[in-house]
């Protein structure tokens, strides 16, 4: 259980999440971060080591009566995505009876896969597994697989040849016509009578975090750019890809997601979205 007498934040370290944080603590942010990757703070919130961060919308689906959703802010595609990607070496319709490797950062993500192979293609015996091995080595060796987050831009941006490349998040609007949300903000329910204050405050921080570093990005993207191993503008264009709004759009994708989740036997029932007040 938590201790801390301060807001404790979860903490995604992949580029998609710096506009959120890079200026947070700037606009008033007084709590400390705790980083891991989507699936690491899904298991810490699940425990209540977290007040509130940006987590899977599939955990909130899981787990949705211990939290809130923070009005307003995702982590979202309306079209590519850039960073959740199927690399195969066949089309996807050529992809029955064969076993994707799948990550094991992301709950969303992998089940968003299932969801497209069953309710698009049709394809029902197309089997995942996370592989003892990394992932871009199986994608070297020609074997669908699929990569999220940070290594998945890399991957893309250095094709090995004999791939296919399939954003997830731009299949799922050619077929939906809607918003893709891989991440909402999350808070903890037991949190909410400790940090009233912060996180009634915590809405705008986020967004003015946002705002003024898509304002003036090069700065920044030019400064990690060497560490990601991506240009300075395949960061900027990759930050200006991501849509962090959540409105009513965004809601409509969510629980379709949910929905077909449900209906594939991917969760038990479909959740209420619950927000802060």
């Amino acid at each position: 259980m938590k201790l801390s007498s301060e807001l404790t934040l979860g903490y995604i370290p992949y580029l998609n999440c710096i506009p959120f944080f890079h200026h947070l603590k700037k606009n008033g942010f007084c709590g400390q971060f705790v980083t891991g990757v989507p699936s690491e703070l899904n298991l810490r919130l699940q425990q209540g080591q977290l007040d509130v961060s940006p987590s899977s919308s599939f955990e909130y689906a899981r787990n949705w009566r211990n939290y809130l959703l923070l009005p307003g802010h995702s982590i979202s595609s309306i079209g590519k995505v850039k960073s959740v990607l199927l690399f195969s070496p066949v089309e996807l319709m050529e992809l029955s009876d064969r076993q994707i490797a799948i990550t094991g950062e992301s709950a969303t993500s992998v089940n968003l896969l299932r969801i497209i192979f069953r309710e698009f293609y049709h394809l029902e015996n197309v089997t995942d597994v996370v592989p003892n091995v990394p992932i871009e080595t199986l994608i070297k060796q020609k074997k669908p697989a699929l990569l999220i987050g940070d290594r998945a831009l890399q991957l893309a941006s250095q094709l090995p040849s004999g791939m296919k490349v399939f954003d997830l998040g731009e299949i799922w609007y050619q077929y939906t016509g809607l918003p893709f949300v891989f991440a909402l903000w999350m808070i903890d329910l037991s949190s909410l009578h400790k940090f009233p204050i912060a996180l009634a405050d915590l809405g705008q921080q986020l967004l003015l975090s946002r705002e003024q570093l898509l304002k003036e990005p090069y700065p920044l993207a030019t400064i990690i750019a060497e560490d990601v191993g991506l240009a300075a503008q395949t960061i900027v264009d990759y930050w200006q890809t991501i849509d962090y709004r959540l409105d009513e759009e965004h809601l409509q994708g969510v629980q379709l997601f949910f929905r077909l989740c449900k209906k594939y036997q991917l969760l038990d029932e479909e959740p209420e979205l619950n927000f802060l007040d």
